[in-house]
């Protein structure tokens, strides 16, 4: 590792795009499948890294459900989520407001209650033991009907003292933001702040209807803005953060190769984008992997670096005054 990559890994981060499911390491799925009696369809936690390689979203999809099946009890979402907690303090993030998707685990008959206290004990534990900070944010899957998701709501409504938001996730093509306003808007009145999915695979558009008809705080993704230049214009104007996947983006080929990303075109001009590692136990990488990723194919300088780190925490959903302390930390950086 060269000074700049351990500079970056150094680096205090916030963590705004996480999907707990996408950090279930082949090791781990494997442990829990014996756990749970659970047949795999690998035999080895070699091919289920093999496995690992796809070439699409919905392929992606496919083994991210398949894999999803080993989590059954609380003890389950806890290590996963605790496992996920550990790497981020070896990498020195400080935030995370990590994606959970209660659909995946609600439809095969795990409860919701199971899966939220779970995760919400190792997030407990993360800010005690680990010192980090999170806020939890629950997912709509938009393959499945809007009415699904009101009902997922429905569900949620005990639990808003442990989760801060929803979001919008799973296959973004032919499944528009303006099919989940009823939803969103149902959302916002109960008390939840709101982000969503848009700008991946989808068009621009996407990106336009998430912030007018949900009233989203942050467009996950968002890549895709750059196809209409009035949208960025106005992406630069009223600051919504874009939560921006690097690795994500290549392995899901949404840019061909790293040199061909536009991150830090985007940061340059002036929109407030952050990076994030989406699944990282399927896209080859956590905040560390992505930040060098980036730094190694876009010549990226320190102060762009410690830019994207500062935009993290100026996008999360964290009180002024902590957000105000990490900057004030970041700049003294340069």
């Amino acid at each position: 590792m060269n000074d700049f990559h351990r500079f970056l890994t150094d680096l205090p981060k916030a963590e705004l795009h996480l999907h707990l499911e996408g950090s279930l390491e082949p090791e781990l799925m494997f442990k829990l499948a014996q756990r749970n009696h659970i047949t795999l369809p690998f035999d080895s936690v070699e091919a289920i890294r093999a496995a690992y390689q796809f070439s699409n979203l919905q392929d992606f999809l496919d083994i991210y459900y398949q894999g999803a099946n080993v989590l059954q009890t609380e003890q389950d979402f806890y290590d996963l989520t605790w496992a996920y907690l550990e790497r981020c303090a070896a990498q020195n993030v400080k935030h995370v407001e990590p994606f959970f998707d209660p659909q995946t685990h609600t439809d095969r008959g795990i409860s919701f209650d199971t899966v939220v206290n779970g995760i919400s004990r190792a997030l407990a534990d993360g800010q005690t033991k680990l010192g980090i900070s999170s806020y939890l944010i629950m997912c709509f899957l938009r393959h499945l009907p809007e009415a699904a998701a009101f009902d997922t709501l429905q569900q949620a409504l005990p639990y808003k003292d442990k989760i801060i938001a929803v979001g919008l996730d799973s296959s973004e093509k032919g499944h528009p933001p303006h099919d989940f306003q009823g939803v969103f808007e149902a959302a916002i009145q109960q008390g939840f702040l709101t982000v969503a999915h848009a700008g991946e695979e989808g068009p621009p558009e996407y990106i336009k209807e998430a912030l007018d008809l949900l009233q989203v705080k942050r467009i996950d993704h968002g890549v895709r803005c750059v196809e209409d230049p009035a949208l960025v214009e106005r992406l630069i104007q009223i600051q919504t953060p874009l939560t921006v996947c690097p690795l994500s983006n290549i392995k899901l080929c949404v840019f061909k190769d790293m040199r061909d990303h536009n991150i830090l075109h985007l940061l340059d001009k002036g929109v407030k984008v952050t990076i994030n590692s989406d699944d990282p136990a399927y896209f080859g990488g956590y905040m560390t992997e992505n930040f060098i990723a980036v730094a190694d194919a876009l010549h990226m300088s320190k102060a762009q670096a410690i830019e994207l780190a500062q935009n993290s925490f100026e996008a999360s959903f964290l009180p002024p005054s902590e957000k105000k302390t990490w900057v004030a930390k970041l700049k003294a950086m340069h």
